[in-house]
């Protein structure tokens, strides 16, 4: 099996090498403002806290990049308390007067925070950062002032502690000792998680986390080395000195530039840069049936392959959604490693792993897993922060300012000797004063004190004496002066004569030199003539070039307006268009529907009219009998028969269908296989309705409304048919549902007879008439139909009329 890496380093490679193919570009990363992540990964006894520390005489890659960060940025350091780190993951920065307090402060408290550099550094990590190549970065800012945080946690049983912490002694919380069982008289205190939350930036940091400054090399190896001591290890049988934590070393560089006299730094919190190298140990995926883990290491080891997999999983979901273009939740909340660092993987920098592989033979299906999951790794891209913007101020400040301060101070060397002088006077004035004895306690507390007195005038006395003799030495000094001032006066007379002949002689020099130097000036305004010109000359071409270039920006910015603009009215009218073009097709639609509607009506209206004009006419003109007087009726009942039916010859009668009352919509008529026809003249009709004989999605899903027709026998024996409609909707799911939102019941029933009305001429009609006699013309027509043309009713609604 073949993997592929950017870079395999075999066994012999020496730390240097390492270093300077994977770490360094890191630390030049995190000088130049940005982030950076390195990670450690293999199976247990791989050698990864080997490649992260190194050995004594060989320092790993963690000292290195301490190293290079000191030797870039040695002398541009800003003093302690400068740059102030705050509880919510951000950095201010103070003056250098609180500052100064807070280092007072510190110099005050019995036992300093963190380890001094001058004090002597222990020799068992003497040699491990004894780096002798002095690497450092090439462009470095130099008008920028930086201070150098560390803090040091490990994620265990995916809880995160803080190593750094120092707990402190507390008698009545109880004791517990390394065997996780209670003491009475013991001072370790167990350690209490750190919490993760998200800055106002949106980057993960642990709160509460101990945050040291450091100014040097050997002080920030010192500090990790004091985590480094707490850190879990523990005895398997793979490994006699087994990581049981993932361990995270955090290196911040904080970095403002200088004002504007390159003194002092930039009060200006928007202009300080926080970058940050986290370097990752993690610790060995095992298997816990080769190292025998039991109790503690077996849950230790679960939590272990545990987050390590949720690393995996992490990357791989990361890699789907670039690859296949999915838009999956990367889950970095499974575990406290991914979700601290998922500000990496979502592009806030850059990010290294190192896969350590052991040769053994027993580890071969392990270290395939690791290669098969490093290889992987590489095909996820992660986007790259944008550099920050340069400050505006004017570069070489800090230069410039030591040279004004050097400048300064040679001056006032030379100015050493009057200073000087007044420096001894002053001290030699304090001097006499200090050799006067002390004035003794004046107070006179009591009448009969004849003590306070005499001692006063005694010590005024010799106070007296000891004046008298300092005048006597002051008039002995004047006069010496005196002496001294007379020698000087003459030896400067002597002097003077002396200079006023060499400086005639220097006058004769110059004056030839003044000669030269005129016809030096002469050809200076001749070729300041000729420069002027061409300068003039230069000034209108580029004056032309300048002009050209707005016209030519002006007359694209022009064209981009109207190209914008085209395309802005382009989609507008497209928009109003379609909207106008959707509108009158729903009006056209609904005008052409309300014209069917009314078309249809009134060619019922017209058939209804003609239907009942065809059985008038076709009826036999018999002589209308009378009616029977009321008590016959009562006497002899008289069955009534049904109107007769119309001649043969007559047209037969067409049947009308029903229509529905939600025409024009799409109907799905369920219409079982035991449905009986019941051939009456008024049948429910649903038109453009797809007919099924059992419902399907298929249907339903083309179709927005719904009817069933269900049949069922009557108490009078008579066919009863329902239509229950309702309403077809989409679900969530994806599939189609029916709301029943109305009954509509159509009953069969016989007719029943009705007599004829009495007429005055023949109250007695035959007994042997036909039963069609017995119907006249105001019989039938005592059920009339009316309808409008227009009319929001349909043809199913009947209106009974009284009788005439």
């Amino acid at each position: 099996t073949q993997y592929s890496f950017k870079e395999v380093f075999g066994t012999l490679v020496v730390q240097k090498e390492l270093f300077d193919v994977v770490a360094k570009p890191l630390v030049e990363d995190l000088i130049h403002g940005k982030n950076g992540l390195l990670f450690t990964y293999g199976v247990t006894g791989s050698g990864k806290t080997y490649t992260m520390t190194g050995s004594p005489g060989d320092g790993g890659l963690l000292p290195r990049c301490l190293d290079m960060i000191f030797n870039s940025i040695g002398p541009f350091q800003a003093k302690r308390f400068v740059f102030k780190l705050d509880d919510k993951n951000g950095v201010d920065v103070q003056c250098e007067v609180d500052a100064l307090l807070e280092r007072q402060k510190r110099d005050a408290m019995p036992v300093a925070k963190t380890p001094s550099g001058k004090r002597q550094i222990d020799p068992e990590i003497a040699d491990m950062i004894n780096v002798q190549d002095h690497c450092k970065v090439e462009e470095v800012d130099e008008d920028n002032v930086y201070s150098v945080f560390v803090s040091y946690i490990e994620i265990y049983n995916n809880y995160i502690y803080d190593l750094l912490e120092e707990a402190p002694f507390e008698p009545i919380k109880p004791k517990w000792n390394s065997c996780n069982t209670p003491v009475r008289n013991g001072d370790f205190i167990p350690p209490q998680s750190k919490i993760l939350r998200e800055d106002q930036n949106h980057n993960m940091y642990v709160t509460g986390c101990t945050v040291v400054e450091v100014k040097s090399t050997e002080e920030a190896f010192e500090v990790f080395w004091r985590g480094q001591k707490k850190r879990r290890i523990a005895n398997t049988q793979l490994n006699q000195e087994s990581s049981r934590s993932h361990s995270v070393f955090i290196i911040k560089l904080a970095q403002a530039p200088l004002d504007a006299d390159g003194d002092n730094v930039l009060q200006e919190k928007e202009q300080i840069t926080l970058s940050q190298l986290s370097l990752v140990d993690l610790a060995g995926s095992e298997r816990t049936h080769r190292t025998k883990a039991e109790g503690n290491r077996l849950r230790e080891a679960g939590n272990i392959n545990q987050s390590l997999m949720t690393l995996r999983t992490c990357i791989e979901v990361l890699r789907e959604n670039q690859m296949y273009g999915t838009n999956k939740m990367v889950p970095y909340r499974d575990s406290k490693l991914t979700h601290l660092f998922k500000n990496y993987f979502d592009g806030e920098g850059k990010v290294r792993m190192i896969v350590c592989v052991n040769p053994k033979a027993e580890d071969y299906e392990e270290s395939l897993q690791v290669m098969r999951f490093a290889e992987m790794t590489q095909e996820v891209e992660i986007a790259r922060p944008v550099d920050r913007p340069l400050c505006g101020l004017m570069p070489g400040r800090r230069f410039r300012n030591q040279a004004f301060r050097e400048e300064l101070s040679r001056k006032l060397e030379m100015r050493r000797g009057p200073i000087n002088e007044e420096i001894e006077e002053q001290s030699v004035s304090g001097m006499f004063l200090q050799n006067f004895p002390p004035l003794p306690a004046c107070e006179l507390l009591d009448i009969n004190d004849d003590q306070t007195i005499p001692k006063l005038i005694e010590v005024l006395e010799k106070r007296h004496k000891l004046r008298q003799m300092l005048l006597e030495e002051f008039a002995k000094n004047v006069l010496a002066f005196k002496t001294v001032l007379q020698e000087f006066d003459s030896s400067v007379v002597s002097k003077e004569n002396y200079f006023k002949g060499r400086l005639s002689e220097k006058e004769k020099t110059i004056a030839g030199q003044k000669v030269e130097l005129e016809r030096l000036e002469k050809k200076i305004k001749t070729l300041e003539y000729k420069i002027e010109i061409l300068e003039k000359t230069a000034t209108i071409y580029e004056e032309d070039k300048r002009n050209l270039q707005q016209e030519l920006e002006s007359q694209s910015q022009k064209l981009q307006r109207q190209a914008s603009d085209k395309r802005r009215l382009e989609a507008r009218f497209q928009g109003v268009v379609a909207e106008t073009t959707m509108k009158w097709e729903k009006e056209c639609e609904r005008r052409v529907a309300a014209k069917q509607l009314e078309m249809q009506n009134k060619l019922w209206v017209k058939d209804e009219k003609l239907k009942q004009l065809k059985a008038i006419v076709t009826e036999p003109k018999n002589e209308k009998p009378e009616r029977p007087s009321r008590e016959k009726d009562r006497e002899k009942p008289v069955q009534r028969s049904v109107s007769p039916s119309p001649v043969p010859n007559a047209p037969p009668v067409r049947l009308r269908h029903r229509r529905s009352r939600s025409a024009g919509e799409r109907w799905v008529d369920h219409k079982p296989p035991s449905n009986l026809p019941t051939e009456t003249v008024m049948q429910p009709h649903v038109p453009h309705a797809i007919t099924v004989a059992a419902a399907s999605e298929k249907a339903l899903a083309k179709c927005d409304k719904y009817m069933l027709t269900h049949q069922e026998l009557a108490s009078d024996g008579e066919i009863e048919t329902k239509l229950i409609k309702g309403d077809v909707f989409k679900t969530r799911g994806g599939g189609q549902a029916v709301q029943f939102t109305d009954i509509e019941t159509l009953k069969q029933e016989s007719p029943t007879g009705r007599k004829r009305r009495s007429s005055p001429s023949n109250p007695d009609p035959p007994e042997d008439a036909a039963d069609s006699e017995w119907t006249d013309v105001e019989t039938r027509c005592s059920v009339a139909v009316e309808m409008r043309a227009g009319s929001a009713l349909g043809p199913g609604y009947q209106h009974h009329a009284q009788p005439k």
